[in-house]
């Protein structure tokens, strides 16, 4: 699966080790990952359930 998508580090994501998550998109899914582990699979979430999390979590 993350072969063959074009994954984005997130801007609240340091190189310090702390936060890591790297996003990819597709047009029916959002791809979320730790990228301090990639043996972790990435979470699948529909654009729908990612915008609500997205609306809870911007600070």
């Amino acid at each position: 699966m993350s072969t063959d998508l074009q994954w984005f580090k997130s801007s609240h994501s340091t190189d310090e080790g702390g936060n890591c998550v790297e996003v990819a998109t597709c047009p029916h899914t959002v791809h979320v990952r730790d990228s301090k582990d990639l043996t972790v699979p990435a979470l699948a979430l529909s654009p729908a359930a990612w915008s609500a999390f997205i609306q809870h979590t911007v600070i």
